[in-house]
């Protein structure tokens, strides 16, 4: 991004934009300009246009799945900043400020607002090559869960003609989830920063191919962030749950469940084949841990353990005994 050379002159705002799959919905504060523009290229460029009248601090919006990202991308080559917000947190944000009704124009108005209250950072977005890989994992994901459904399926029924269908869509789903495989190792090969961190990752023992693709799907962001960062946005980090004289259980919650969901069954590896970890998991046990609680400390030990070793750019080594 080439930053813009800002216009002391002109109104400093902040921008709120919510997101459909056919309009933008836009709100400046504090000037309480609004409009809706068509979520496409010629929209796209419209909304350029009218921000070219304000310093913009900041625009923020909610990630829906895909129907941000042109919008994110064209604002940012423009030179504007842009940051991604939980839609719960927004959501959160507009109830604690009074505004229980909900609409477009309210939200988009609530996420200006919230721009300018919270001073969030603005954040890049992630590479086209990045968003085809999600959507190549995901899509394995997908259909690994079909896979597993009609297998079921497969074991309990009884009549022949289901029989061979099972079995024919059986074949065609493997056939399918091999070439996706192919094209998700072509796609990690074709960057060097992907081959760079895959070949990190790879290294520590308990990562397989599956959580390695999982890493480079869901957190872009190894070895740009903190420990702490990167435990939050997988969903491992522990939060406090005191008031008063009370001390609640420390619980995880949130973050990118596709990746939490695969740490969890790498953390089962790394509990019984990687000896640092191995050592770490039987410690908790050995104080009284629960096992599950365990195990999600181990996970969290692997997020640490990949963004640490990402970030100094070496492969694991084990420790001297």
């Amino acid at each position: 991004m080439q930053g813009k050379v800002e216009d002391k002159s002109l109104p400093e705002v902040h921008v709120g934009v919510d997101v459909s799959k056919a309009n933008l919905d836009i709100h400046i504060h504090p000037v309480g300009e609004q409009l809706r523009v068509s979520n496409d290229s010629a929209g796209h460029d419209r909304l350029v246009e009218v921000l070219g009248r304000f310093a913009v601090k900041l625009v923020l919006m909610e990630p829906t799945s895909r129907y941000h990202r042109d919008v994110q991308r064209h604002l940012h080559d423009a030179g504007l900043p842009v940051a991604l917000v939980n839609p719960l947190r927004a959501r959160l944000f507009a109830e604690a400020a009074g505004k229980l009704a909900k609409t477009d124009a309210i939200d988009a108005a609530m996420l200006a607002l919230m721009a300018d209250r919270f001073g969030l950072s603005a954040s890049e977005p992630v590479s086209r090559r990045q968003e085809e890989l999600q959507e190549l994992v995901s899509a394995r994901t997908a259909a690994l869960a079909e896979q597993t459904a009609l297998r079921n399926r497969l074991s309990v029924t009884q009549g022949s003609f289901l029989k061979s269908e099972h079995k024919r869509r059986l074949s065609s789903i493997a056939t399918h989830i091999d070439r996706i495989e192919v094209k998700i190792e072509e796609l990690i090969k074709a960057d060097a920063e992907m081959t760079r961190k895959a070949k990190i990752l790879r290294s520590i023992p308990a990562i397989g191919p599956i959580s390695t693709q999982a890493f480079l799907s869901y957190l872009h962001e190894l070895g740009r962030i903190t420990n702490k960062q990167a435990a939050a946005l997988v969903g491992l980090a522990p939060f406090a749950r005191d008031s008063g004289g009370m001390r609640g259980k420390r619980s995880i919650r949130g973050g990118r469940a596709e990746l939490r969901s695969t740490l969890y069954m790498a953390a089962l590896v790394a509990s019984r084949r990687n000896p640092d970890l191995k050592r770490f998991y039987d410690g908790l046990l050995a104080r009284g841990k629960a096992p599950k609680l365990a195990l999600i400390a181990v996970a969290r030990k692997l997020v640490a353990l990949a963004n640490t070793l990402i970030t100094k750019n070496r492969v694991w080594a084990p420790k001297p005994a």
